[in-house]
């Protein structure tokens, strides 16, 4: 039996997979890949692969939130705009210097924002509430106002407590994040290893980028997309460029990113049911094919199977479908593999404000603009829908989630969206 047989009698039997099942097959061949330490300015977007504890308090001391004058709260009992007390100046404290004067009672210390509070002061008035006893008298200070202890004190450890669990492994690095561990004093961190990611188009109708078009061609952009989004979620793509549609070219290209030491193995088009969509053909003879079929829209010819233990997505060919199924199932990947903990997109209820028809049983996925308008979100069609039209994603900030079960959606319906940028929805008028 050729492999072409093997395939045409799986395709009369294979089921139609619901989402959450596909994706539950394809993430439970994944696993964490290792983990590597990189200077702190490189690990921006990577995956942390420690727990990171303080091992010093943040701020490490109590410090002035103000400037203005440390002094004992006691002394400035009775305070007022018609009645200051007044305290003799004892000495000046900048920040990043350390106190030469204890606070007595009758007794302040100019400080200024950030320096460490002096022995004995137990609080700071801020300057706004002060001025000199004489304007040639720099040696005492008027106090306008009472303070109580703890008044513009940061204490130590107020920030972060030493010993406390600061940053959690499977957190995706953040610009705040390298500003704490700038604060511990970390110049190294360990990060998640970048899964390889290989990358292939297929179809005699592709030409490279830098190619001219000819008759009945179209140029090569699901590999860039691909690419672009396997960067984003902290993988390494490898592109292989383009395989013809022949078994043999196929699965030379297959090979080649094989020996490439890849964590993941990618194709673009080729999954379908036409005779020239050789993905299938190629994954049940080099290895093994799990399933091919997903019950959403776009993106349902989908294969997945694995190749000398490396996992194999088949996405399909139209540009949408590309991205959208990325989305689903190699994003989850991508990040299980780097050990992060939470893969699902946020997602929020949105008001739809043009009607879709939905007349076949799969999930449909609808590129929608999000707004945020009169309190509450709404979600604006980004133009025609079919899974070819690349336009539709280059205006969408989030996909509208409409069920199996509906055949219409009417503007005015609720329905649940996923937001695909991480900032928020612009406000309302955003919609073109």
């Amino acid at each position: 039996m050729t492999p072409r047989d093997k395939d045409h009698r799986h395709r009369a039997a294979a089921p139609m997979l619901i989402l959450e099942d596909a994706q539950d097959r394809v993430l439970s061949v994944f696993e964490p890949v290792s983990a590597e330490s990189v200077p702190l300015m490189e690990a921006r977007g990577r995956a942390l692969a420690e727990d990171v504890c303080a091992d010093v308090a943040i701020p490490p001391h109590d410090n002035s939130s103000m400037d203005g004058y440390a002094v004992q709260a006691d002394d400035t009992l009775g305070a007022g705009p018609d009645s200051p007390v007044q305290l003799r100046v004892i000495g000046d404290l900048p920040a990043g210097y350390v106190p030469e004067h204890d606070v007595a009672p009758g007794t302040a210390v100019r400080i200024m924002t950030g320096a460490p509070l002096p022995p004995g002061a137990d609080a700071v008035v801020k300057v706004e509430d002060t001025a000199a006893a004489a304007e040639d008298d720099q040696e005492r200070v008027r106090i306008f106002t009472a303070v109580e202890p703890g008044n513009y004190v940061r204490p130590a450890g107020e920030d972060v407590r030493r010993g406390s669990l600061v940053l959690e492994r499977g957190i995706r690095l953040r610009p705040q994040d390298l500003g704490m561990l700038a604060a511990l004093g970390r110049q190294q961190v360990a990060v998640a290893r970048r899964p390889r990611v290989a990358i292939l188009a297929t179809g005699d109708e592709l030409v490279a980028i830098d190619e001219p078009l000819a008759p009945g061609k179209i140029r090569n952009t699901n590999s860039y997309s691909n690419a672009a989004q396997v960067e984003q979620h902290g993988g390494e793509p490898i592109l292989l460029g383009i395989a013809r549609d022949t078994v043999e070219e196929l699965t030379t290209k297959i090979e080649e990113g094989l020996r490439r030491n890849v964590d993941l193995f990618l194709t673009s088009g080729g999954v379908s049911v036409g005779d020239f969509d050789l993905v299938k053909h190629v994954l049940a003879a080099e290895g093994e094919m799990h399933f091919w079929r997903v019950r959403m829209k776009p993106g349902k010819p989908l294969a997945f199977g694995q190749i000398e233990g490396v996992p194999v997505l088949g996405l399909p060919g139209n540009p949408v479908s590309v991205m959208v199924s990325f989305e689903m199932f190699v994003r989850p990947a991508l990040l299980k593999m780097q050990g992060v903990h939470r893969w699902q997109r946020p997602t929020v209820e949105a008001t739809l404000m043009d009607e879709i028809e939905h007349k076949d049983e799969r999930r449909h996925f609808v590129r929608v603009r999000l707004v945020w308008e009169d309190g509450a979100y709404h979600a604006y069609l980004t133009g025609a829908q079919g899974s070819g039209i690349l336009s539709s994603m280059l205006k969408a900030n989030a996909l509208a989630v409409i069920p199996e079960d509906w055949d219409h959606a009417a503007a005015g319906t609720h329905v649940s969206v996923m937001m695909l940028d991480p900032q928020p929805p612009l406000l309302g008028g955003a919609r073109s």
